[in-house]
C-alpha cells in the first residue's frame, strides 16, 4: 500500500544520477545516510527509538526544503517520510495521513515536474489510504477533497471539481452526527461557490446583450436557475455558527441582484450580530457597505461602524466612520470623531497614512477654535509619553519631508499643536527652504502659535 502511494512522490525524487541532482546536493540540504536509515523500519529497541528521531529530522528537512522552494529536494525527502505510515505509535500512524497530505499537495502544486494528473492520483491515493480512527478520516477526506477541488480550478476544471465534491457529497460513516452534517454542509456550499462562479461569469455574458435580444432571455433564466442551485447549496453552512465570509458575500451578491434586499439584510444582520457566530469584524464591514448601497440613515452607518471601532480601531473604514461623526449633531460622536483619529494613529502601519494626518489636523484646529479643548487634552494625556518619539522626533521630520512633503506639514502642524513651536519635528519642517511650500509652511506657523494646547 504504502510503495503505491509514495508513486506520485517517487517519480519526482531525484535520483542520484541526474544532473538536476548534483546542482541541489551543493544547496547542503541532500543526506545520502537519511533514506537508508529511514528504510529500517523495525520495532523494537534503539532501532525503534532511531526510526521516530530520523522522521522527525526528516520532516524538519521537508519543511526547511519547502520554506527554501527546493521542491525536487522536498520530494526525495517525502519519500522517506511515507514509512511513517507503518510508525509502531498509534497516534503519530493516525496523525501521518493529514501531514503527508499537506506537504505533499504543496510539494505536487509547486513542483516544475508536476501535472494535473500526477496530483489527481495523488489526491485518490490519499482518499483511500484510511486511518483508525474513522471520524478523523472523514475530515481528512473532506480536506482533501476540497483542496483537489480547488486545485482542479485553479487549472480551469470547473466541472472536474464540481464532481469531486458531488462524490464527497455523499460519504457517511456510521449515524449521521452534528460534526458531518457540518462537514456535508461545507462541500455543498463550496458546490455552491463553484456555481457562483458559473453565474458571475453568465452574469458578465449577460451585461453585453441588448435586453431585447432572445439570448438575453434564454441566460436570464439560465442564470436563475444558477442561483437557485447556489442557495440551496450555500444557505445551510451560513446558518451554522462559523467564520464564511465567501460564502456570505456570494450568496448577499446573487440576492440584491435578484432585488430580494430584505433577504440580503436579514443574512448580513445575523450574521454580525448574532451572538452564536464568532467576532469577524468582516461580518460588520459587508453589513455596512450593504446599507451605504442602500443609502440607508447616518445614524444606522453610525452603529454598525461604532462595533467595527471597537473590534478593529485602525481599520480603514474608520476614516469614513470619522467622516461620519464629525458631520453628526451629537457632541459624544464630534468627541468620538476626535478619539478614533488618534486611535488609528497609535498603529505603526497608519504612520504614513497621509488622510488620517490631514482629518486630524484640520478637526484639531476645528475643535479647538469650538473651545473644545479638554477633549484635546484627554487624548493627548495618554499619548504624551510616546508619541513624541513615535510620531514627531528629528528622524521622522527628516525622513517624512524626503517622502513626501504635504505628509510632513501636516505632521508639522499636528506636533506643533500637541507638544509647541520647541517640538524637534515642527521646528524642522520650519527651517525647510522649499519655494513652493514657503507659504503654506508662513501660515502653519501662525496657526501653530494660535492653536497650540501648550502653554507660553
Amino acid at each position: 500500500m504504502m510503495s503505491d502511494f509514495g508513486e506520485e512522490l517517487t517519480k519526482l525524487a531525484v535520483a542520484e544520477d541526474n544532473p538536476e541532482t548534483s546542482v541541489l546536493s551543493k544547496t547542503g540540504m541532500h543526506f545520502p545516510w537519511l533514506h537508508k536509515h529511514v528504510e529500517a523500519v523495525v520495532t523494537g529497541g534503539k532501532k525503534r527509538k532511531d526510526f521516530a528521531q530520523t522522521t522527525s529530522a526528516c520532516l524538519s528537512f521537508i519543511q526547511e526544503a519547502l520554506l527554501k522552494h527546493q521542491w525536487q529536494q522536498a520530494a526525495e525527502y517525502m519519500h522517506s517520510y511515507l514509512q511513517t505510515l507503518e510508525d509502531s505509535d498509534t497516534d503519530k500512524r493516525q496523525a501521518a495521513p493529514e501531514i503527508i497530505w499537506k506537504l505533499g499537495s504543496e510539494i505536487l502544486f509547486y513542483h516544475p515536474k508536476s501535472n494535473v494528473e500526477t496530483f489527481n492520483s495523488f489526491a485518490d491515493r490519499m482518499k483511500n489510504i484510511g486511518v483508525l480512527n474513522y471520524l478523523k478520516w472523514v475530515f481528512l477526506l473532506v480536506q482533501i477533497s476540497l483542496q483537489h477541488a480547488l486545485y482542479l480550478l485553479h487549472h480551469g476544471m470547473l466541472d472536474d471539481a464540481n464532481r469531486n465534491l458531488s462524490k464527497a457529497e455523499t460519504w457517511r460513516y456510521g449515524e449521521k452526527s452534528s460534526s458531518q452534517e457540518v462537514l456535508i454542509n461545507l462541500v455543498q456550499a463550496y458546490k455552491g461557490l463553484l456555481q457562483y462562479y458559473t453565474w458571475t461569469r453568465k452574469k458578465m455574458e449577460l451585461s453585453k446583450l441588448d435586453e431585447d435580444d432572445y439570448a438575453y432571455a434564454a441566460k436570464t433564466r439560465t442564470m436563475l436557475s444558477q442561483s437557485c442551485k447556489t442557495s440551496t447549496n450555500i444557505c445551510a453552512l451560513v446558518k451554522t455558527p462559523g467564520v464564511w465570509d465567501p460564502f456570505v458575500k456570494s450568496y448577499v451578491e446573487m440576492l440584491e441582484f435578484y432585488g430580494d434586499q430584505d433577504g440580503a439584510r436579514e443574512m448580513l444582520t445575523n450574521y454580525a450580530y448574532d451572538e452564536k457566530f464568532p467576532s469577524n469584524p468582516n461580518a460588520h464591514v459587508y453589513l455596512y457597505e450593504f446599507l451605504k448601497r442602500e443609502k440607508a440613515p447616518r445614524a444606522k452607518l453610525i452603529s454598525v461602524l461604532k462595533i467595527l471601532h471597537e473590534i478593529v480601531p485602525s481599520h480603514t473604514l474608520m476614516l469614513e466612520f470619522h467622516t461620519l461623526l464629525r458631520k453628526s449633531d451629537t457632541e459624544e460622536h464630534q468627541k468620538l470623531g476626535l478619539s478614533l483619529l488618534f486611535e488609528v494613529l497609535d498603529f505603526a502601519g497608519c504612520n504614513k497614512n497621509i488622510t488620517a494626518w490631514k482629518y486630524l489636523a484640520k478637526y484639531l484646529k476645528q475643535i479647538l477654535v469650538g473651545s473644545h479643548h479638554e477633549w484635546v487634552e484627554e487624548e493627548w494625556k495618554s499619548r504624551r509619553n510616546w508619541w513624541p518619539a513615535f510620531h514627531f522626533s528629528f528622524f521622522w521630520a527628516k525622513s517624512d519631508w524626503k517622502a513626501d512633503t504635504d505628509l510632513a506639514c501636516e505632521k508639522a502642524f499636528v506636533a506643533g499643536v500637541l507638544l509647541g513651536k520647541g517640538c524637534k519635528y515642527f521646528r524642522y519642517i520650519l527651517k525647510q527652504d522649499h519655494e513652493t511650500l514657503k507659504k503654506k509652511i508662513k501660515r502653519m506657523k501662525k496657526s501653530v502659535k494660535k492653536y497650540t494646547i501648550v502653554n507660553p
